[in-house]
C-alpha cells in the first residue's frame, strides 16, 4: 500500500528538521492526505484506461470492463477478448496494445507485481517494459500503491512547479535540476513530491 498518513507526517516532519522552507510550508498549508492506491496490475491497467481522458470517460470505460471481463477479471480474460469486444467497451486500438502488453507480460511471467525488485530503479525499469507505461506511471505506481518513500517524480510539472514555490526559486526548475535539487531530501523524496501536489494545489497561496 501507498505512504499512510502517519509515514507520510513522519517524512515531512524529518525533512523540516533539515528544510525550514519546508517547516514554513507546512505552517501555511498543512500536511497532505495520503494518496493510496490498491497494489497489482489493474491500477495500471486504470493508468492505462484513464490516459488522455477525463475521469468520467476513465471510468465509463473502467465499468464497461468489469462488466465484459468480470469485477475480478484476470489477464487471461482480457486477452481472450477480440478488438470489438474490448473496442466495444471503450479501447481504442492503442489502448488495446497497451493493456494487452501489459497482460501479455503478466502471463509470460514477465512481471510479477508482488515481487518487483527492491531497487525502485529496476523496476522502474521493468515496469516501463510496458507499453504506453513511461517513467512518470511507473514512479506513480511505485508511490501510491507500494509506498516506496524515496520516489521522485522529477518529470511532474506540478512537482517542478511546487519544488520553485517552495524554494522561491525564480523559474520552474527542469527535470535534471529538479532530480539535482531534491537529493538532499533523500529518502524520504516521497513525501516532499506528496507535499509538492499539495503546496501546489493549495488556494492559499
Amino acid at each position: 500500500m501507498g505512504l499512510s498518513a502517519e509515514k507520510l507526517r513522519g517524512d515531512l516532519d524529518a525533512l523540516a528538521l533539515r528544510e525550514p522552507q519546508l517547516a514554513s510550508a507546512l505552517e501555511r498549508v498543512g500536511y497532505p492526505d495520503a494518496r493510496i492506491r490498491d497494489p497489482g496490475y489493474k491500477t495500471l491497467l486504470r493508468t492505462i484506461v484513464g490516459q488522455q481522458v477525463s475521469v468520467a470517460a476513465a471510468a465509463s470505460v473502467w465499468n464497461k470492463l468489469e462488466a465484459e471481463l468480470g469485477a475480478g477479471f484476470t489477464p487471461a480474460c482480457l486477452l481472450e477478448r477480440d478488438y470489438d469486444a474490448l473496442r466495444a467497451c471503450g479501447l481504442s486500438r492503442q489502448k488495446q496494445g497497451y493493456a494487452r502488453s501489459l497482460c501479455e507480460l503478466m502471463e509470460a511471467g514477465e512481471l510479477d507485481f508482488e515481487s518487483l525488485p527492491a531497487d525502485d530503479e529496476e523496476a522502474i525499469e521493468l515496469l516501463t517494459r510496458i507499453k504506453g507505461i513511461g517513467r512518470w506511471s511507473a514512479e506513480i505506481y511505485l508511490l501510491f500503491a507500494e509506498g516506496r518513500p524515496d520516489i521522485w517524480p522529477a518529470g511532474d510539472l506540478a512537482v517542478q512547479e511546487g519544488v520553485k514555490r517552495l524554494l522561491d526559486l525564480e523559474e520552474r526548475p527542469s527535470e535534471k535540476a529538479t532530480r539535482k535539487l531534491a537529493e538532499g531530501w533523500s529518502p524520504q523524496r516521497g513525501a516532499m513530491a506528496i507535499f509538492t501536489w499539495h503546496f501546489y494545489a493549495n488556494p492559499a497561496l
